[in-house]
């Protein structure tokens, strides 16, 4: 098992009002553990997750978020971009927790998949 996977799964959580799953947020010391898996540039703490990637160039950084989008819609779990030029600085929070959660730590890990796939500003 990855340990970016919870045991329980990455819906495993608690439920609030109208439904929706509310997961519970991580502590740091999990946190620590899966940046040990992920790409060097993630950082993070109990309240989020970042990195910043610099792609060869404009286009690029644009293809590359077109291309997470639809991941992030279909698991109803969105990052919040910064795009400035070539450079797209990513957030990840769990904003119904307040929170890191195992969701983000699953994008976060995704998208150092998808993002592999890019040429970057260093290559």
């Amino acid at each position: 098992m990855s340990l970016l996977t919870p045991p329980g799964g990455i819906d495993s959580g608690r439920r609030a009002g109208h439904g929706e799953a509310v997961a519970d947020v991580v502590d740091q010391s999990r946190i620590d553990e899966a940046l040990a898996e992920l790409d060097p540039g993630w950082s993070g703490t109990t309240d989020h997750l970042e990195r910043d990637i610099e792609f060869a160039d404009f286009l690029t950084a644009v293809q590359f978020i077109d291309e997470i989008a639809p991941v992030c819609e279909e698991r109803d779990h969105h990052p919040d971009l910064t795009l400035s030029w070539r450079r797209l600085s990513i957030m990840l929070t769990t904003h119904s927790a307040d929170g890191v959660t195992e969701a983000d730590l699953a994008l976060a890990s995704e998208m150092d998949r998808i993002a592999a796939d890019f040429p970057l500003a260093a290559d």
